[in-house]
């Protein structure tokens, strides 16, 4: 079966949905006997003025055991500077593909897989296993960039009618970790990291193994748009690696992990930063279900990647993220400009790690928190209690004492503004580098660390001069880990000076 062109007029007659997406004409399968399977085959052309979403539907009849959906699209040559074809692809049920409708999620694999199947009792990664209920699907084609000459598409639906399988059960992550844990202790995660499920090339048992190698004592699995992953990690698991489930919301405004989700929470990507009230609307179901929203990669340079939305809803922002680069400095920048503005938004760093070749734990997290559960981690994150770290053999103990009292970071030392105040930072493994004290005013106060790695800097101010301080241990000569010089090696979230206004 051919379909013509989709027309403008098409889009501004089906109404519903499609006024703020296009709805493609669609395809209906009638019932078949016994074991065999038909296939429908659509083809059309989205011009480069087309809105980020369309839906194709497909009525599925009963009896249907398996759908199988395989897609292509050409790529012509462009001229330099300009955008060329790219296009994703996923599924909604029957239950319906409106914005938020979970039950109606059946998958995402945006440009990764050609094709993927679903049936009752398996699914290609990144897509949810379950019945093939009869009604009306929906294949999701989402044009992320289109060239001038127009994309052309082919989607091939199949069915496969026959009896279904055994069900598929969840085996979500335990819990626990029992051989890492250690009561009130500093903790090391990642907590942006991507498998098979969605673009990554790792499976979840080479991430885990990856994690476990780099010495680390939690990760979040984030694949991009779909919860697939979180539904098979008990498979997976080990007593001495705490995973939690996440998403990396991937919209075309920029990416937020959604991070510490309960098992099977798939939130919506389905709108952009001018849409205000539907971003509200999902980090408050986040955080709903105890989770947290991180601003990812504000500056990245990848096409859809800069964060556009508003940082006052994210719990954190992710200033370092894989190996140092430029774009990694213009986000401490922008942070330590909302701490001068008096906004405190803790940083986090997270390897992002794709491939075998990008290393998990470059850079991570060192949280404080009282065990190592999701709540707890997750509280301390929050607070900013946590310092980023470019490998476990990087130490950092940092400090501030005056009056009687002592703070640590995220905390605040609520001394008089004339009390002195003691800046100590305690390092280790971390051979020429700089360690660096700063306050709103900027850097203050600098020694070189000599080839042993380890010493021990001091500075004292006051609260009438720093309203907050903060450390920064960075390598002059950039080190194995990026060609940007002076990179950095650690950085902690602030302790703040001062009665609390």
């Amino acid at each position: 079966m051919r379909m013509n062109d989709f027309s403008r007029r098409t889009l501004l007659r089906a109404g519903g949905i499609a006024a703020a997406a296009g709805m493609l004409p669609g395809v209906a399968f009638a019932d078949q006997p016994g074991g065999t399977s038909r296939t429908q085959t659509v083809t059309g052309t989205l011009k480069p003025d087309v809105p980020d979403w369309y839906y194709l539907p497909v009525d599925v009849p009963r009896g249907v055991r398996q759908i199988d959906v395989a897609y292509s699209y050409d790529k012509p040559p462009v001229p330099a500077g300009t955008r060329g074809n790219a296009c994703d692809i996923g599924m909604f049920g029957p239950e319906g593909h409106e914005l938020g409708n979970a039950r109606g999620f059946r998958g995402w694999s945006g440009g990764f897989r050609d094709r993927f199947s679903i049936s009752a009792s398996e699914a290609t990664p990144g897509y949810l296993a379950g019945p093939i209920e009869p009604g009306r699907w929906h294949v999701v084609l989402g044009p992320y960039t289109v060239a001038p000459q127009g994309l052309n598409y082919r989607v091939d639906i199949t069915l496969a009618f026959g009896p279904e399988g055994a069900p598929f059960v969840p085996s979500p992550t335990p819990e626990t970790a029992p051989a890492r844990e250690r009561g009130r202790a500093w903790y090391r995660g990642d907590s942006h990291l991507h498998t098979v499920h969605s673009d990554g090339r790792r499976t979840p048992e080479q991430l885990v193994a990856d994690a476990r190698a780099a010495g680390l004592d939690f990760i979040v699995s984030t694949d991009h748009n779909t919860s697939s992953s979180q539904l098979i990690w008990g498979h997976h698991a080990t007593d001495d690696l705490l995973i939690l489930n996440g998403e990396e919301v991937t919209t075309r405004s920029g990416h937020w992990p959604a991070i510490g989700l309960p098992a099977g929470t798939w939130v919506d990507w389905r709108y952009r930063a001018g849409d205000p009230r539907d971003f509200r609307r999902f980090t408050d179901q986040v955080h709903r279900a105890g989770g947290l929203v991180t601003a990812a990669h504000p500056f990245a340079t990848c096409f859809g990647c800069t964060y556009e939305f508003a940082h006052e809803l994210a719990d954190l922002v992710e200033v370092w993220n894989g190996p140092w680069t430029q774009d990694d400095e213009a986000s401490v920048v922008h942070w330590d400009g909302l701490l001068r503005g008096g906004r405190f938004v803790p940083a986090i760093g997270d390897s992002d790690a794709h491939h075998p070749d990008q290393r998990v734990g470059l850079p991570h997290t060192v949280v404080l928190a009282d065990r190592l559960r999701r709540r707890e981690l997750l509280a301390g994150l929050k607070a900013g209690r946590s310092w980023l770290a470019e490998s476990a053999s990087v130490q950092l103990d940092f400090t501030v004492s005056g009056g009687g009292a002592s703070a640590g970071i995220g905390e605040r030392l609520a001394a008089g503004t004339g009390t002195p105040v003691t800046v100590k930072a305690v390092v280790a493994g971390v051979p020429g580098t700089t360690v660096t004290f700063l306050d709103q005013l900027g850097p203050e106060r600098t020694e070189p660390i000599g080839d042993s790695g380890a010493a021990t800097v001091t500075w004292t101010t006051y609260p009438r001069y720093s309203r907050w301080v903060r450390v920064e241990v960075r390598r002059p000569s950039g080190g194995p880990n990026t060609t940007v010089p002076n990179a950095m090696v650690a950085l902690s979230n602030p302790i703040f000076l001062g009665p609390a206004h």
